[in-house]
């Protein structure tokens, strides 16, 4: 369970008492003229994320007033950043949905990635779990949420392939799950010849990770995450600044580990697959270089345009595996293109998706959890920029228009026109703190995907 959030409670804990702009007016006509002289002397008006001490008797904290707005469930996340030490709970209770949003902003607000810091982290209030909240639940999302950040914001020298298969196998012991590696020339064994591509100029050998967990005859859901633990651009070779946030570049396969546990934290009964291919992108004399064709697992060749375009040819190989097993719903992760940034900004994934069914669950899933996506366009007309004179498809064309979109039109290709797909580019990156969302790493759109996954297949 997150340690800022109490089993039992105590009488110690000091009651918060949440009002919004409405009902603190009525709650200060219930007072007593001391007690609304202070608040009045405080400036508290119930705006959103602000707090109000209200002394006792004796001089101490009594209670807290928070300015509630329940159309931002992120505004808890105020509290354990203003509220001094010690134990709290709220009252009166809350509807299970706001008390899950009270418990989850409160533990992902008290998130501090400390590994390489000397200093001890200062010690964060604590929350009574609040009456009604769903506490299996708020938990896992919790833990997985903490693993993606901590897994993105670990930099490159302690997250390369190994030590990200060394995270898939932490996971899968703790789970149950069982874990299979590819690695190295037995790619090429194998006939994942587009990882090994990627990743055959790093000292540090390219693999595929393959997590399973359910049982056979279930539903197969199967997650795919980008591994690219650095990007250095290879020979097409990023500027110093293009490179300063490339330790992120792992940011879907993150996302994968921490929706697979989710998942099976709740035991939804699928039968669940994750593929990670997880490389580094590096400069030396055996890099893949601009202008090559490579031979995908597909069977389809691949002109190289850009090195830098790596991500989409090392998911092309594992979308290809994913999709030979006909999975019923396949979804793919990715830090892929600066041009959904462009488009959309740092805090809003882009989906891609031919399957409008799905698209309007996911967008619908997205709405309820607050976890915002938005969903962008298979435009078929810009498959004509994707096109080579030599190859059967090239991996970066030179037009500089809808990159986001390209990108996705050949992820495409390496999945079957039946198959239930869904694309999501993510920024895995707050730039900026923000009330429970500190700058670093950050998990985006798993709270929307495991909803609709827990609700597409029941219990």
């Amino acid at each position: 369970m997150p340690d800022q959030l109490c089993e039992e409670e105590t009488t110690a804990a000091l009651p918060i008492v949440p009002l919004t702009r409405e009902t603190w007016k009525s709650w200060m006509e219930g007072r007593t003229e001391a007690e609304r002289r202070w608040v009045e002397t405080t400036g508290f008006t119930a705006e959103a994320g602000t707090i109000c001490l209200l002394p006792g008797a004796s001089g101490g904290v009594e209670r807290v007033l928070f300015g509630w707005d329940e159309g931002d469930p992120w505004c808890w996340a105020h509290l354990p950043v203003k509220l001094p030490k010690g134990v709290y709970r709220i009252e009166p209770p809350l509807t299970p949905a706001s008390a899950d949003w009270a418990a989850l902003a409160w533990a992902l607000a008290g998130y501090q990635f400390s590994r390489y810091l000397d200093r001890k982290p200062p010690e964060c209030p604590r929350l009574v779990w609040p009456q009604n909240a769903h506490r299996a639940e708020v938990a896992s999302t919790v833990e997985a949420v903490r693993l993606v950040r901590d897994l993105v914001n670990t930099p490159s020298s302690d997250m390369g392939p190994e030590e990200l298969n060394q995270a898939a196998a932490l996971l899968a012991e703790r789970t149950g799950a069982s874990l299979s590696s590819i690695i190295g020339d037995e790619l090429l064994e194998r006939n994942y010849p587009l990882i090994h591509a990627v990743g055959r100029a790093s000292s540090r050998p390219p693999r595929l990770l393959d997590l399973r967990w359910g049982e056979a005859l279930a539903p197969k859901v199967t997650l795919v995450g980008k591994g690219v633990c650095f990007d250095s651009g290879g020979l097409d070779l990023k500027t110093a600044s293009g490179m300063k946030l490339m330790k992120k570049d792992m940011g879907g396969a993150a996302h994968v580990l921490g929706l697979a546990a989710m998942i099976i934290a709740a035991k939804i009964p699928v039968r669940l697959r994750v593929l990670v291919p997880a490389v580094e992108n590096a400069v030396s004399g055996s890099a893949f270089r601009p202008s090559d064709i490579l031979t995908s697992r597909k069977g389809l060749s691949v002109e190289i345009g850009n090195t830098d375009a790596e991500g989409r040819l090392v998911l092309a190989d594992a979308l290809a595996e994913a999709d030979s097993e006909k999975p019923d719903l396949l979804i793919d992760l990715a830090t892929l293109t600066g041009a959904a940034r462009t488009a959309l900004g740092p805090d809003l994934p882009a989906m891609f998706t031919p399957d409008d069914d799905l698209a309007a669950a996911i967008l619908a899933a997205a709405e309820a959890e607050h976890d915002p996506v938005w969903r962008l366009p298979l435009w078929k007309s810009y498959r004509r920029l994707l096109d080579s004179k030599v190859a059967d498809i090239n991996n970066a064309p030179d037009s500089p228009y809808a990159g986001a979109v390209t990108a996705a039109l050949f992820l495409q290709e390496f999945v079957s026109p039946g198959t239930s797909w869904v694309h999501f580019d993510i920024f895995a990156w707050n730039p900026s703190a923000r009330p429970g969302r500190p700058e670093g790493g950050e998990a985006m759109a798993i709270r929307a995907l495991y909803r609709l996954i827990a609700q597409r297949y029941p219990s």
